[in-house]
C-alpha cells in the first residue's frame, strides 16, 4: 500500500539585500542654508529578492560645516530583516564669491615730518560677507607718505575658506596740512 505523510517546507531567507549607492555632489547657495538630502538620493537601485522594507541614511542634513567630501552610510534591511550597509560620498562645494564691500573713501592727514601713515584692513572694510566665512581680507597698499598726496586706489581683496575671492575699490585722499 500506499502511505501519506505531510510535512512543512520552511524557507529561510539569510541573503542580504544588494546595495548599490552612487555620490553626489551639491551646491551651498547664497546664504550658505542647510542642504537635506534623503535616501533615494544614494540609492542606486539597491534590489532584494523578498523586496525591500527601508532604506535610510546616517547623515542628511549639510552646511558651511561639511564643504568637502562626507561619508555618509546607506542602510537597505529587507522585509525578513537582513541589513547590508554601503557608503556614498557627498561632495558639499561652496563656489559662491564674497561680498566685498570697501568704504566710498578715507582721508589721511600727514604729520609734520610727512612720515609712513599706515592703514588697516578695517579701515577699508565696510561690512564685506560671505554665505560661509571669510577666511582673509587684505588690502594692496597701506603705507602713505609725501609720495602719496592725494587720491590712492586701494583694493580690499576677501577670500572665503573655499578660496573665492572678490574685491572692492576705495580712494584714500593723502592730505598736508
Amino acid at each position: 500500500g500506499s502511505t501519506n505523510q505531510s510535512f512543512t517546507i520552511i524557507v529561510s531567507d539569510g541573503t542580504p539585500p544588494t546595495i548599490i549607492t552612487q555620490n553626489i555632489t551639491l551646491q551651498l547657495d547664497e546664504l550658505g542654508s542647510v542642504l537635506t538630502i534623503t535616501a533615494s538620493d544614494l540609492d542606486n537601485g539597491s534590489l532584494d529578492a523578498s523586496g525591500i522594507a527601508t532604506i535610510t541614511i546616517d547623515i542628511a542634513t549639510f552646511d558651511c560645516s561639511n564643504v568637502g567630501d562626507n561619508t555618509v552610510t546607506l542602510t537597505v534591511t529587507d522585509v525578513n530583516g537582513n541589513v547590508s550597509t554601503g557608503t556614498s560620498i557627498v561632495t558639499i562645494e561652496d563656489d559662491v564669491a564674497p561680498t566685498a564691500i570697501a568704504v566710498a573713501s578715507y582721508t589721511l592727514q600727514l604729520d609734520e615730518f610727512g612720515s609712513d601713515i599706515s592703514i588697516t584692513v578695517e579701515d577699508i572694510d565696510n561690512g564685506s560677507t560671505d554665505n560661509c566665512s571669510i577666511a582673509t581680507m587684505t588690502i594692496d597698499k597701506d603705507a602713505f607718505n609725501c609720495e602719496s598726496l592725494g587720491g590712492n586706489t586701494v583694493t580690499l581683496t576677501v577670500t572665503d575658506l573655499s578660496g573665492n575671492s572678490t574685491t572692492a575699490t576705495t580712494i584714500i585722499t593723502v592730505e598736508d596740512n
